[in-house]
């Protein structure tokens, strides 16, 4: 059977003026003469995504989606009805977002986290913004300390919900986050705490020691790059310091501490210097 919603092989079975038909267990579809590489043959066997037209038909690009169906994406609204949303996924026919599922009331341009599945009664791809619905129901296998992959689903009052492996929500807080993010960027975090509620609190930066050791290498590193003066102390300000080497002011002071106890910098009113190599 199609999957609907993803990519496909598919044979070519003949040809038209508009295109070609793909041949499938559930039929024939088009894929139209605008996507059609040259030189492709009857009987060649194409890579193609298969979702349904403004016509309800099933039809066969080779452009490549945002999103497939049963994966999280943050994409951007390109209008609003009474009906619901409709959001571009790289598609000719843009991703139909439901007003039920909806979380807030959303607005042309906006972006949104939502996890894309195949409505199971009328077999149309659909989004949903209540994406953490869609989460297995599985504790999180890892523990404090762990190396995690983050999604940025979403920002709240305390700080911005993560997806953590695709699998799991995490936060990250706002008194811990010393750059800015944006809906569906991808950073490295740290896994600070597994809750009771099996959710994880989250960093952007190693707890303890091992965070002091790696802003102590990028300090290092910034100052050679900097003929070995940096135009950073002790007493500047966050904003500064984060735009230079970004990390919070108090990581900061931590690698400044691991240097100077090592004899490597020498600590100025206004400046850093290196005095000695490792």
């Amino acid at each position: 059977m199609l999957a609907l919603g993803d990519f496909n092989e598919l044979e070519v079975a003949r040809a038209v003026d508009f295109g070609l038909y793909l041949t499938s267990d559930d039929g024939d579809l088009l894929l139209p003469g605008k996507y059609v590489a040259e030189g492709t043959q009857i009987g060649d066997r194409l890579r193609v995504f298969v979702y349904r037209d403004s016509e309800d038909r099933l039809i066969a690009t080779n452009l490549e989606p945002l999103v497939r169906v049963n994966q999280f994406a943050a994409l951007t609204v390109r209008d609003v009805s009474e009906v619901g949303a409709f959001l571009d996924w790289g598609l000719e026919k843009d991703l139909f977002l439901p007003y039920r599922n909806q979380r807030r009331a959303l607005r042309p341009g906006q972006r949104v986290t939502v996890f894309v599945y195949l409505d199971e009664t009328s077999d149309r791809i659909v989004a949903s913004a209540k994406w953490e619905r869609y989460l297995p129901d599985t504790p999180f296998e890892g523990q404090a300390g762990d190396v995690v992959q983050l999604f940025v689903a979403d920002e709240s009052d305390l700080g911005y919900p993560v997806l953590v492996n695709g699998t799991h929500q995490g936060l990250l807080y706002h008194n811990e986050v010393f750059r800015p993010l944006r809906l569906g960027d991808t950073p490295t975090g740290y896994v600070r705490q597994v809750r009771p509620d099996g959710k994880l609190d989250i960093s952007l930066q190693k707890a303890g020691y091992d965070e002091a050791l790696d802003a102590a290498d990028t300090l290092l590193a910034a100052l050679r790059t900097g003929n070995g003066l940096l135009p950073l102390s002790d007493k500047s300000e966050p904003d500064d310091i984060y735009r230079r080497l970004g990390m919070s002011k108090k990581v900061f002071k931590k690698a400044l501490g691991t240097l100077y106890r090592r004899g490597l910098v020498q600590l100025l009113p206004e400046e850093t210097r290196l005095v000695a190599d490792e």
